[in-house]
């Protein structure tokens, strides 16, 4: 006799968090390792017809806040699709937000991450985000749909985008952006800035790799090149790093490198951004579809390929727990006695990713599990460069996501203008 739950029963069980024996990733490969190692037979190297990437890594939000809504997403049942009140209140569940900013940040540190994870339960995110502008942690079970943020939800079903994309560790900004540029975060758990005169974040990163290589590249920056925080590329390759001004006529122009890493603004309020809340998510939008339009009008745009996706949650609600992860190298995260005990050997919460090229695949759903090191493995793969660490070694490198023998968008295809509405702009600080 076949036995099948209940679909009320199976919504219980996945409110409770309940989930099947996890089964750790093999990680069969350790740095040093090539793609011809880590994929044989695969294509990499001069195979793979994409001479221009860039990357574009905006901040702070998760799959379910942006993209549960989209068309051909499976409803997430209202069993799951809440977290308990704080104040004792009946349960807190997703909503459709309406305003463009939060009332404040959320938290999305080491501790705070961990307990919003709970285990797998995906139900601390309330708790961890009570303030006296929300004393219940409200806002961090809202979500946008196509009519808040078209650009992007043309943009993902236009495109090849993933539904199991997850940042690299459960924390913060500069852990998951080091493991973008290293395949680690070498112990930082939280966003730590080093002394800028020594020498200190001398780790190697992409950028040693590519300049071994001969593979030119630039970083594009707003106010902050994040790249920078490595020793290496502040204090001997300061010619690498260029104005975002510089991003749009160099791709105008067909001068842009091999590799690009995009930064958006950061810090200052006027020119921020980067959707980082409690920002306005359309101000990002806007900035996001001008980097995409300038590389679809540029020489350059028939063997591109630009990844966009977000460093890490941001304090946001996501229903699927994140799997367990290769760690990437001995280097244990620095805890202290205060913070959650936990490893760099499960992946982050799930945050959108989407693939901008001629040769994504149209209208693509990808449910193969990556994460931040995927695009520093794909990079490898492209220019045959060698892993940086176990967890990057062992990183699924894309290429499910493009079609090179016959790509669908060497014409460009019409995107909707970004809309930054003025009323609710004016609410947001």
């Amino acid at each position: 006799m076949r036995f099948r739950l209940a679909p009320l029963a199976l919504a219980a069980l996945l409110a409770t968090g309940a989930h099947a024996v996890e089964v750790a990733p093999p990680c069969l490969f350790g740095p040093g390792d090539l793609p011809t190692t880590t994929n044989p037979g695969g294509l990499h190297g001069a195979q793979i017809p994409v001479d221009t990437i860039v990357v574009l890594m905006q901040e702070n939000r998760s799959f379910d806040h942006y993209f549960g809504h989209l068309p051909g997403q499976k409803r997430v049942p209202n069993a799951v699709a809440q977290n308990p009140d704080p104040l004792g209140g009946g349960p807190i569940k997703t909503f459709h937000q309406q305003q463009l900013c939060e009332t404040a940040d959320l938290d999305h540190s080491w501790n705070g991450t961990h307990h919003e994870w709970n285990g797998g339960a995906m139900d601390g995110f309330t708790a961890a985000n009570v303030d006296p502008t929300d004393p219940t942690g409200r806002r961090a079970m809202g979500y946008y749909t196509a009519r808040d943020l078209p650009y992007y939800y043309k943009l993902y079903k236009t495109f090849a985008m993933s539904d199991r994309h997850f940042c690299s560790v459960l924390s913060q900004t500069f852990p998951n952006r080091y493991f973008l540029l290293a395949g680690t975060a070498f112990g930082e758990i939280g966003n730590t800035i080093p002394d800028l005169g020594s020498d200190l974040y001398a780790q190697r990163t992409i950028f040693n790799l590519l300049d071994e290589a001969g593979v030119t590249w630039s970083i594009y920056f707003t106010d902050l090149p994040f790249g920078a925080i490595f020793s290496y590329v502040r204090k001997q390759r300061a010619e690498n790093l260029k104005s975002i001004d510089e991003y749009f006529t160099d791709a105008a122009a067909g001068r842009l490198p091999q590799v690009a890493f995009v930064d958006p603004g950061f810090l200052i309020e006027e020119t921020a951004n980067d959707e980082h809340p409690p920002r306005n998510v359309q101000i990002g939008q806007e900035f996001v579809a001008r980097i995409i339009d300038t590389l679809m009008r540029s020489p350059q745009w028939s063997r591109s390929a630009l990844f966009l996706t977000y460093d890490e949650h941001g304090g946001f609600w996501d229903h699927v727990p994140p799997p367990l992860a290769c760690v990437p190298d001995d280097i244990p995260p620095k805890l202290k006695p205060h913070d959650v005990p936990g490893a760099y050997d499960r992946y982050g919460i799930r945050v959108p990713f989407v693939v901008v090229s001629p040769f994504a695949k149209r209208r693509y759903l990808s449910h193969t599990v990556t994460d931040q090191t995927s695009v520093l493995r794909f990079i490898q793969t492209r220019f045959d460069l060698p892993a940086l660490t176990r967890r990057d070694a062992n990183a699924d490198a894309l290429l499910e996501m493009f079609d090179f023998e016959h790509p669908p968008f060497l014409a460009p295809p019409r995107l909707p203008t970004p809309f930054i509405d003025p009323v609710k702009r004016l609410a947001c600080p």
